[in-house]
């Protein structure tokens, strides 16, 4: 089946905004020894199947993914995996104190870079389960658009298992004081259209934030090199 012009063009216009060190990524004359994947974190598992390379059988490989989920984002509207079908989301998790606020500061402006980009989607889950009531207020001081950057609230009884199995971050709620304190994983993930975790960072380090930045374009320009073969 032949490309429409339209798509033709959208992955030209997508091609265009990647810098010039990532052009390798999609040219096939570097692509045999030069292009280098992102790792994929969390369990593996060989699978009985096999795909063939230069009629030679590989095991086909089942790789750690993010597991259907269903939270409410700061407009009131449930945000699951179909929500973010075929797209890289780059997510964090968060609550709404004064120590969440210069991470949120940085999300914000990391995803204004992506507003006429639709492939990528940042999403901030909440530890808190009474931060739904304070969400809204959150998502304007910051200037989080729905459908761009969703801010996720739940019940914990469906976030926490989602954090520590799904996201593989650790959270734990710390009730010995009077006001419930949060501790959790502080990391950004990176996550392709696969549903698989491909980066951690540490939101606190500068050049891991720069490894965020730098390894999305580098995400964009894998999808784009498997959309131009066709996989």
């Amino acid at each position: 089946m032949k490309r429409s012009p339209i798509k033709k063009v959208l992955i030209l216009v997508s091609i265009l905004a990647i810098p010039g060190f990532l052009f390798f990524y999609l040219l096939p004359q570097f692509a045999k020894n030069r292009y280098k994947s992102l790792p994929i974190f969390g369990e593996k598992v060989v699978a009985s199947t096999f795909h063939s390379v230069k009629g030679k059988k590989i095991p086909d490989t089942i790789y750690h993914q993010i597991p259907e989920f269903s939270l409410v984002n700061q407009k009131g509207a449930i945000i699951n995996l179909d929500s973010v079908k075929d797209k890289i989301i780059v997510l964090n998790l968060f609550f709404t104190d004064a120590m969440s606020k210069d991470v949120a500061k940085y999300i914000s402006q990391l995803s204004a870079g992506y507003t006429k980009k639709p492939l990528v989607r940042f999403l901030s889950i909440s530890v808190n389960p009474d931060d739904k009531n304070k969400v809204v207020d959150y998502a304007n001081q910051f200037q989080a658009k729905a459908g761009k950057w969703d801010l996720l609230t739940g019940d914990t009884s469906t976030t926490y298992p989602l954090i520590r199995k799904g996201l593989l971050l650790d959270v734990i709620k710390d009730e010995s004081k009077d006001k419930p304190n949060f501790i959790f994983g502080n990391k950004i993930l990176l996550i392709d259209v696969q549903h698989r975790i491909r980066g951690m960072y540490e939101i606190d380090n500068p050049e891991a934030k720069s490894r965020l930045e730098d390894e999305i374009k580098v995400l964009i320009a894998e999808y784009l090199r498997n959309l131009k073969d066709g996989r």
